[in-house]
């Protein structure tokens, strides 16, 4: 495995890769994004409650609530880069990468992505044994488009910075075997995705998915140098997970469609899962093509 393009990250954070400073901060960066997100809530939630009637903050059913849910990554990436400064006195854009590979290696991976993505639209049809269920009026998708775009943007690339970034990075500062830095990060990865109420006995296979999601997009960052393949696979797949066709069981509020089936239903979600995986496995393998190109 040719991993020697992670030195370009993780020299950065070898001087201050102490595993206290690492478990202090991913506290100090869960208390400082809740603190943020409550204070934001404190003075924004009122006016958008106000203007749109209402918002689903929990299940993300509506857009109003959809956009405040993805707008409060923001402040993991504000805590991120607070930390980062406090604990390890790095800035934000030694975590992500040169800008010279950051941008072109994502603009790379993002191109041959949506080729994937035609490819697979214009197979034959998929038989999810029955039709799509429309949500958003198309027009109101189309309006909606651009902010969504930019707040599933801002979703994935906190995710990143903080699982294949900070987490990753200040793990692999202090142990060389992958087993650590590769895994450990996307275990924690994978639990977050842990929904038992929406996806009832589907939940762990969805966590199993996740994290192995985790380690793949773990893999092209170290072997790519940056976070940018790593954002671009993880915007791509968000955008038709939470934007073309959602789950009508949460998380829907921005989409054009929903699945006909819920998280939770066992006989119709499993099969799925397995093309997950395989979509999963190709979007991988081409970010890597894109990156080598």
């Amino acid at each position: 495995m040719s991993y020697q393009p992670h030195e370009i990250l993780l020299h950065q954070a070898r001087p201050k890769a102490e595993l206290w400073r690492l478990a202090l901060g991913v506290v100090l960066v869960v208390v400082t994004w809740f603190a943020l997100g409550l204070i934001s809530d404190m003075f924004l939630l009122p006016g958008v409650l106000a203007l749109t009637g209402g918002a689903d903050l929990y299940s993300g059913s509506d857009p109003a609530g959809m956009a405040i849910l993805l707008g409060n990554f923001i402040f993991a990436t504000i805590a991120v880069g607070l930390v980062l400064q406090m604990l390890h006195g790095r800035s934000l854009g030694t975590l992500v990468g040169p800008r010279a590979l950051l941008l072109p290696q994502g603009m790379q991976v993002g191109r041959i992505l949506l080729l994937v993505l035609v490819v697979l639209l214009v197979l034959p049809p998929y038989d999810m044994g029955a039709p799509l269920v429309a949500n958003l009026a198309f027009g109101q998708w189309v309006a909606l488009l651009p902010l969504s775009l930019v707040l599933v943007l801002i979703q994935v690339s906190a995710e990143e910075i903080l699982f294949r970034g900070y987490l990753q990075q200040g793990l692999a500062a202090r142990f060389k075997s992958p087993l650590v830095w590769l895994v450990l990060p996307s275990l924690l990865f994978g639990m977050g995705h842990y929904m038992p109420q929406e996806a009832g006995d589907n939940a762990w296979l969805i966590v199993a998915g996740a994290t192995l999601y985790g380690m793949l997009m773990a893999d092209l960052t170290a072997r790519s140098g940056s976070l940018g393949p790593a954002i671009a696979v993880h915007f791509v797949n968000n955008v038709w997970a939470l934007l073309i066709v959602s789950s009508p069981s949460s998380l829907n509020g921005l989409a054009l469609y929903l699945h006909p089936f819920a998280m939770d239903d066992v006989v119709a979600l499993r099969p799925w899962l397995w093309v997950d995986v395989m979509v999963m496995l190709v979007s991988w393998l081409a970010a890597r093509v894109a990156i080598r190109a």
